[in-house]
């Protein structure tokens, strides 16, 4: 596993131990963010379900200003802080060990919105759309954001959860991914 692109392009980042997790390939990394952009003009990011921090890295790398990284695994969490100072990341970044739901409550007391949300969950644990509509719900994108929901390639998203819709989706093996921004506003004549 390493960074694909950008500032700390071929930087190695180590996986959380055991099998807990399930770091995203190269390869998907790489080409999800071919889909999102490929490069980023600051904002911040949320990394809800962070495993080893690779995705977050990468929008790090890529040109995010700063990433919110949440896994509610211990070791996930102590594996994250280990990238980003070997990456020498640490002062762009904050680590929290929280599940996804509580996550989402404090950006939304903290009066955050994101500019890229990362959503990554255990494959058998399935609950993008509540997430999707939790951040939709409570206002958490910016109007230019970007959701990227990772999954496994059998589960079907909706085209429009809340006030998103979804403008991509791909797979890649047993990964499947959806991109979701804004609706799109209908002009009236």
């Amino acid at each position: 596993m390493r960074v694909v692109a950008g500032l700390y392009k071929g930087h190695a980042l180590k996986a959380v131990p055991g099998y807990s997790t399930r770091p995203t390939t190269d390869k998907v990394k790489e080409a999800i963010f071919n889909m999102i952009g490929p490069f980023f003009e600051g904002g911040t990011a949320l990394d809800l379900f962070g495993g080893s921090g690779g995705l977050g890295i990468e929008a790090l790398s890529r040109g995010i200003d700063k990433v919110i990284f949440v896994d509610r695994d211990g070791k996930a969490i102590q594996t994250i802080k280990a990238n980003l100072a070997s990456c020498r990341l640490e002062d762009r970044a904050e680590v929290y060990r929280n599940d996804a739901e509580r996550a989402l409550k404090a950006i939304k007391k903290r009066e955050l919105t994101v500019d890229l949300l990362l959503l990554d969950p255990p494959y058998k644990a399935q609950k993008l759309k509540a997430l999707i509509e939790t951040v939709s719900e409570e206002n958490l994108l910016a109007k230019t954001g970007i959701i990227v929901a990772e999954h496994s390639h059998d589960v079907q998203l909706d085209d429009e959860i809340g006030l998103f819709e979804k403008i991509k989706s791909e797979t890649y093996g047993i990964i499947g991914v959806s991109i979701y921004t804004y609706k799109k506003e209908e002009s009236v004549d």
